[in-house]
């Protein structure tokens, strides 16, 4: 079933804020931080895949995320529902199911053998393609699967992610220099907000991941050499 109404954006944040909290999917260590797949480290990490585990909330967050793409970018605006490998693909399936369309994926790289195909599915020249994938940090890797959905002759100027980090200044930037508008639930700073109010973790954890929101390249110099 499609979904027509739902909350405003400001409470479906702040929703999703709390059913990533509550299964656990938010990780806060300002002691040990976790080491990303930069290298850089950070206090804060983020376990979006935990979700296909959880049907209440998947679904919830599915119909949420429906809503804003329609509401956002148009209720008959796309033809197509592109999954990123490999995080993306059954939050694509989950879309494309809600919003009665076709659906298909798209490889981090070609895999070498047979038709050496990066997009897997059916896609043809001229469809609007909405890519889906889990989450965004700075919006680099949605660029490879965006030019991949491009070389077949489709259009992809929109990207859908349950959560956006929210942090780096240059990200929207980045999608909209290559012609490709984000849409999103939540950031660091709903689920920030949302933990406090929780008091999900002690003042501290919470005080040094608010340090590395506010200034995430500095936060990571200071510690990259430790």
């Amino acid at each position: 079933m499609i979904p027509s109404s739902f909350p405003d954006k400001s409470e479906i944040a702040r929703l999703t804020a709390r059913m990533l909290l509550e299964i656990r999917a938010v990780h806060f260590n300002s002691e040990q931080p976790f080491i990303l797949a930069s290298g850089l480290p950070s206090p804060t990490y983020i376990d979006c895949r935990k979700l296909i585990s959880y049907p209440r909330i998947r679904a919830t967050l599915m119909d949420f995320l429906a809503i804003t793409v329609m509401r956002d970018a148009g209720f008959e605006a796309f033809d197509n529902i592109a999954g990123g490998e490999t995080a993306g693909i059954p939050f694509a399936a989950l879309m494309a199911e809600r919003l009665a369309l076709p659906m298909s994926y798209v490889r981090k790289k070609p895999k070498g053998y047979g038709r050496n195909a990066r997009i897997e599915g059916e896609m043809s020249e001229g469809q609007r393609v909405l890519l889906v994938e889990d989450l965004t940090t700075d919006g680099g890797s949605k660029l490879s699967f965006v030019d991949a959905i491009r070389e077949t002759g489709a259009s992809c100027g929109h990207t859908a992610v349950i959560f956006y980090y929210g942090i780096f200044p240059d990200t929207l930037e980045r999608l909209e220099t290559h012609g490709v508008r984000l849409h999103h639930l939540c950031t660091w700073w709903d689920v920030l907000s949302e933990a406090r109010a929780q008091g999900a973790f002690d003042s501290a954890t919470l005080a040094e991941v608010e340090s590395f929101l506010g200034a995430p390249r500095a936060w990571q110099a200071a510690r990259s050499g430790a």
